[in-house]
């Protein structure tokens, strides 16, 4: 009896069954990460929609639920030893350990009662750890639909003639850059630790995406909009704080630190051949969803390594967040770093240089931190702070902790010598263009 010959390889990957394997789990993904919904009077992305009803949900164990991820953080080095690895990792394990101790402050109200003024311990814990303790975990969950069945494959060969002659990186870092921006600067960082740690990404890559991109969300950009009044300018300041980001990033890519990384990886993204790009984005898609795990073991190992990913960032933030708020509230550290950014203003003729440039320095230690600072200033000093808060993408209370937690080859000297070149980059950038915005107001 004849066997019947095997399929095309072609007519495989074009199976129906593949097709759907695709399709369905990356129009979920899209959904729940990037389109919004009204619910409750609330227009937000469905993730955030989940976060909020697991807040409602949890009540007042929210505070509990942190504090046992927080816990669990400061134990996990000692548990996998990486607390052996580095004087980096020493440090940063004695810093959870600290965060623990903050955290029952914050959770109980004792200690002094400066730690418990609206802008230290409360903004911290229930501004920063609880929405992070709940959007890194349940976010993480939905990844699996984002990043596993396709779909970023297939963006990132549509994109390759933007993404890598501009920012020198594949084109499915445009998952990443998207996802801060509609989800959360950590969903953007767990995106880009899962593919580097995949040999999707070389180290260079990988540290450009995580101090370039991941910057934080456009809801918490209202935020800084409103406390500095900046709403009645809202889709300008929106739109251009979004093109200096990016325009930074397309600079300090050419530059060292960052230029200087390691560029090999084990599975680069596929080039497609002239006029075929479009077939090329629709055939690796569908190869790598045809050789994906099931569904309940692609969630299974996203909500473990997110599970991971907010027990290590957490007890950094309060530590390492509180020591940034308490520098920049009580010492002149942050007026003495932002001399180094006033040429950067003061060329331009503004007034208030001196204090926009202190106020910058100042988002080291949490980017919220410029905007409660330069809230009465005029409206170019206001419009520059507002878009610096952003673009400068890296502090010490959330982003940075956060990026030290992956396996990116990125170290604490790196790291601030970017963010000085970012807030140098775009201060030189957002004052001309706040001028220019100006006449909007009336």
């Amino acid at each position: 009896m004849s066997v019947p010959p095997s399929l095309p390889q072609a007519e495989r990957r074009h199976s129906a069954a593949t097709v759907l394997k695709l399709l369905l789990p990356s129009l979920l993904g899209v959904l729940i990460f990037f389109v919004p919904l009204t619910l409750a009077g609330k227009t937000t992305i469905p993730l955030d929609h989940m976060v909020t009803g697991a807040k409602a949900l949890l009540g007042e164990a929210s505070g509990l639920y942190a504090l046992a991820l927080i816990v669990a953080g400061a134990l996990y080095p000692l548990y996998t030893g990486s607390w052996r690895r580095s004087l980096t990792d020493r440090i940063f394990t004695v810093l959870k350990f600290a965060g623990i101790a903050t955290a029952v402050l914050a959770l109980t109200g004792w200690g002094p009662a400066f730690l418990h003024t609206p802008d230290m311990l409360p903004f911290l814990f229930e501004k920063l750890v609880i929405p992070v303790g709940l959007i890194v975990p349940i976010g993480a969950i939905f990844l699996a639909l984002l990043i596993g069945f396709g779909l970023l494959e297939l963006i990132g060969v549509l994109v390759q003639p933007v993404m890598r002659p501009i920012w020198r990186t594949p084109g499915r870092s445009a998952i990443d850059a998207v996802a801060s921006f509609v989800g959360s600067y950590s969903i953007g960082l767990l995106i880009t630790n899962r593919v580097y740690q995949a040999g999707e990404y070389s180290a260079r890559e990988a540290a450009i995406i995580a101090t370039g991109f991941s910057t934080v969300s456009a809801t918490f950009m209202i935020i800084v909009a409103k406390t500095l009044d900046l709403m009645a300018v809202w889709n300008a300041y929106f739109w251009l704080t979004l093109v200096i980001t990016f325009l930074v990033t397309a600079i300090t890519v050419r530059i060292p630190p960052l230029s200087r990384m390691d560029d090999a990886k084990t599975a680069p993204e596929p080039e497609a051949a002239p006029g075929k790009r479009l077939a090329t984005a629709w055939q690796t898609g569908l190869d790598v969803a045809a050789r994906a795990p099931s569904l309940p073991s692609s969630v299974a190992l996203n909500f473990r390594e997110g599970l991971v990913m907010a027990i290590s960032i957490l007890p950094s933030i309060m530590s390492v967040g509180l020591a940034g708020l308490l520098l920049a509230k009580y010492t002149p550290v942050f007026e003495w770093l932002g001399w180094l950014f006033y040429p950067f203003v003061a060329v331009w003729g503004l007034e208030e240089a001196a204090g926009v440039a202190q106020a910058s320095a100042a988002g080291l230690a949490e980017m919220f931190l410029p905007a409660l600072l330069m809230g009465e200033a005029g409206f170019v000093a206001r419009f520059a702070t507002g878009v610096v808060s952003v673009s400068a993408v890296l502090f010490f209370s959330a982003s940075i902790p956060c990026i030290l937690s992956t396996s990116i080859p990125l170290s604490v000297g790196r790291i601030v010598i970017v963010w000085f070149l970012r807030v140098a980059l775009s201060l030189l950038l957002a004052v001309p263009v706040g001028y220019l915005v100006q006449p909007l107001i009336g």
